[in-house]
């Protein structure tokens, strides 16, 4: 997992010792000393996460964590407070100036890598969202980024999976008047409650005795009306190994017992505003560019969301210096389809062809009707190696199966040509990459037809 990270603090010794840490993880470190630089570089630069010490001369950690989440443009950057100080005041405090997470010194390495690669993975969320929302700058919706996007102040509806009722209890009682509750004490029941009802925040406690709570995390990942909702572990002392695999499964957050009561709400609410914040975002989004930038047939978006997102994309590889791959594929001989079959039928073929290709690929990845019978696909983190690989497989599957056409259920042989290629290292451009893989469809169609080129990368 790589992130650049931001560490803030004004003793050199407490950089170095994060910095180094942070290296062994293989993540980016970026430092800086004070809290206007750490606002400056947030500004200005890729920041995934920022570590900020609260004990600071002219602006303390509390006073940087507020102007960061007041700003539009900084908001959605998780923020780590680390101090020396062991209050829970101290932590709530930071919590409520709109800290994702609040570490005390001297920090435990499993607390802080924990925590990190979990506040990265939501972060690389909120950026996909954001990403395709500045998309809509470039045609015209400007007012979509300056959007504050405050959390409606509505109570939170939560589930706690939990079947000891002394500890149900005593949370329940903890959250009376801040969050809508509902108890689970059967795992199995508290799974389909989840799926069932539109909860901000879900809470499920390690104490089973005969069930593993982890299945339960996992279960709730791989469904897609539970993907994004927020998972708190509510976990024992010495199960540090297996809080470690619950945020390798995506959980988002955890509290050792004994629950302090001003923590597990400051963590809730926290969850709970980034949740909303991505709602709002991912509705937004939704919404105000569906028409403008997906094409009606085959429901993928269009050529002119692909112009618009494609050089966001590459310049986002070449920064980080992470693969990017594209294909495109066109439908061979598509004109005696509809010459054949009509227009209606070669409807049906090219919506056909876009489910299977959605289904072939990953949600992170772009996948657009480029015009006509041509598709193209955008693959962040994927090299030429592995994108080849993944169109033949489309490739393979569109032979192999035969694609119903009219009323009558009669069925055709459709193949597909594909054209692959990948950032160069060094000099290269988004239409660069373009043109390669617009060539290696060319040699596909000139050697047959139904074949993958790959351009080297």
């Amino acid at each position: 997992m790589t992130a650049r990270i931001l560490v803030v603090d004004d003793i050199p010794a407490n950089v170095r010792l994060l910095e180094v840490r942070l290296l062994a993880e293989y993540f980016e470190v970026l430092t800086a000393s004070n809290g206007l630089d750490a606002i400056e570089t947030c500004e200005n630069g890729k920041v995934d996460v920022v570590l900020l010490d609260v004990m600071m001369p002219d602006m303390d950690g509390f006073e940087v964590c507020r102007r960061l989440k007041s700003d539009p443009a900084t908001s959605h950057i998780p923020v780590v407070m680390i101090t020396a100080l062991d209050q829970v005041s101290d932590r709530v405090r930071g919590l409520e100036a709109g800290a994702d997470d609040f570490l005390t010194k001297p920090v435990n390495d499993l607390q802080l890598m924990t925590r990190v690669k979990s506040l990265v993975r939501l972060k690389t969320l909120t950026d996909e969202l954001r990403l395709r929302a500045s998309t809509t700058r470039n045609i015209g919706i400007e007012e979509l980024l300056s959007r504050n996007f405050a959390s409606a102040d509505t109570t939170p509806k939560v589930l706690l999976i939990d079947d000891r009722k002394s500890s149900f209890e005593r949370v329940q009682k903890m959250l009376r008047g801040s969050a809508d509750l509902d108890i689970a004490t059967d795992p199995h029941a508290g799974f389909f409650q989840a799926a069932e009802t539109p909860y901000e925040c879900v809470m499920i406690s390690t104490g089973f005795a005969d069930f593993d709570p982890l299945r339960l995390c996992s279960q709730l990942r791989s469904l897609d009306r539970t993907r994004f909702v927020p998972i708190i572990l509510l976990a024992e002392q010495g199960e540090e190994g297996r809080i470690v695999r619950g945020l390798e499964l995506g959980i988002n957050d955890y509290l050792m017992r004994p629950i302090d009561q001003q923590e597990l709400t400051a963590r809730l609410r926290t969850q709970v505003r980034r949740k909303r914040y991505n709602d709002q975002l991912r509705a937004s989004v939704t919404q105000t560019i569906e028409m403008a930038v997906t094409d009606a047939l085959t429901g993928l978006h269009n050529r002119r969301y692909l112009d618009s997102h494609l050089q966001t994309l590459f310049d986002r590889a070449v920064a980080r210096r992470r693969p990017l791959s594209v294909m495109i594929t066109d439908l061979d001989r598509f004109k005696t389809v509809n010459d054949t079959h009509g227009h209606d039928g070669g409807d049906e073929v090219l919506r056909e062809f876009a489910r299977r290709l959605r289904k072939n690929v990953r949600g992170i990845d772009l996948a657009c009707r480029f015009g006509g019978e041509e598709f193209v696909v955008v693959m962040p983190d994927t090299d030429g190696a592995v994108a080849e690989k993944v169109a033949e497989r489309i490739r393979a599957e569109i032979a192999q199966m035969p694609f119903a056409v009219g009323q009558d259920g009669k069925t055709i042989e459709v193949t597909v040509s594909v054209g692959v290629s990948s950032v160069l290292k060094g000099v290269d451009s988004a239409a660069g990459l373009m043109k390669r893989a617009d060539l290696a469809l060319y040699e596909a169609k000139s050697a047959g037809r139904n074949r993958v080129v790959a351009k080297a990368a």
